[in-house]
């Protein structure tokens, strides 16, 4: 029984006869020429920038309950705080070292780790 490999485009090759990325972080972003497998920059981006949005998605609710608490004892200085960190989760999709990193390296180390924690690339 031979395991294929299928790359973003459906196109496929049989495992022992590809080389591969050792990395799967960007497996979705995979792309065949030849007998090599690469790693499709745009589309690793992309799959980068869910991977944010994911590990943002508890943070802000859980910034939300601050926000809440800091309301109901108005407490300015913890509002702003809050709203100021939001933003920052909300804008972390868009940051620049994201669009502009020009290797899957550049991209694994644009990961925010002061807004969105531990890196899932480290």
């Amino acid at each position: 029984m031979t395991t294929n490999i299928v790359d973003k485009d459906g196109n496929s090759i049989g495992a022992s006869d590809a080389t591969v990325p050792s990395d799967r972080h960007f497996r979705n972003a995979w792309s065949l020429s030849g007998s090599t497998i690469t790693e499709d920059l745009t589309a690793s981006k992309l799959i980068f920038k869910d991977k944010v949005r994911e590990a943002r998605t508890p943070l802000l609710a859980a910034e939300d309950v601050i926000y809440m608490k800091a309301l109901e004892d108005a407490d300015t200085d913890a509002q702003a705080a809050s709203v100021k960190k939001k933003k920052a989760l909300r804008d972390a999709p868009a940051a620049s070292a994201i669009s502009s990193a020009d290797t899957i390296a550049k991209l694994k180390a644009a990961w925010d780790t002061s807004t969105l924690g531990d890196s899932p690339y480290a």
